[in-house]
């Protein structure tokens, strides 16, 4: 049977059923799911989707941390089970502590919207799992807050781990290291800014995101625990 991936929605969010689409486009299930409930029932991974959560109010996913489904997102990353968050996902992820390190504003005080290209940089997580090291994807960005800082030892700890998984061949944003997503020590959770679910067709300019987005379906469908993923 085909994996089912919970959707999470919180007040604000505006990218959920772009997702949904793009998962069934792959053949996944997909269902809503709204931040106020605790479980997940029989959801196999769990994408946290853009979007201006609680209207981005005090930081861009600092009140969305505290909602009901963060606790079952949070009990699913700890027994192993893909958590992908996107673009405010990833913003929700750090604050959550689910991820390291933090999303400030973009360098130069801008908004940015237009096509990046991306590398992959390991295939240590369940985003990237299967692709090749070097690959180059053509994904877009949306975001003002996206850019990815964190303590030096942080980045260091990042890097020599394989949990830098994507990287922006041209930086938009200022990004630490040029960094567009990392993953958990299991290589379970990832956080990247830039849309896969918006490079899923031709008419959007991409398909390259249906290439992350597969790779997650793979990781759900095999039941990848930490131990299982490649280093």
């Amino acid at each position: 049977m085909a994996p089912l991936v919970g959707v999470v929605v919180f007040p604000g969010t505006n990218c959920e059923h772009d997702v949904v689409e793009a998962l069934e486009l792959l053949g996944a299930r997909a269902r809503l799911v709204w931040h106020a409930e605790r479980d997940l029932g029989d959801i196999d991974a769990v994408v946290v989707p853009g979007g201006f959560a609680h209207g981005d109010a005090l930081r861009p996913g600092a009140i969305a941390r505290f909602a009901p489904v963060m606790g079952a997102v949070a009990d699913m990353a700890a027994a192993g089970a893909p958590v992908l968050g996107i673009c405010n996902g990833f913003q929700v992820l750090t604050e959550a502590h689910l991820l390291p390190g933090a999303l400030q504003k973009n360098r130069g005080l801008s908004f940015v919207c237009r096509m990046t290209e991306l590398e992959v940089v390991s295939e240590r997580s369940v985003l990237t799992a299967g692709l090749q090291p070097g690959l180059r994807l053509a994904v877009p960005v949306n975001h003002f807050e996206g850019n990815y800082t964190a303590p030096p030892e942080v980045l260091d700890q990042l890097e020599a781990e394989g949990r830098v998984v994507l990287r922006y061949v041209a930086n938009p944003n200022g990004s630490a290291r040029d960094i567009a997503g990392i993953c958990s020590p299991g290589g379970n959770v990832v956080g990247l800014m830039p849309h896969p679910e918006r490079a899923s067709s031709e008419l959007l300019g991409s398909t390259d995101g249906l290439v992350l987005l597969g790779a997650l379906l793979r990781s759900a469908g095999a039941s990848l625990s930490p131990a299982g993923l490649s280093s």
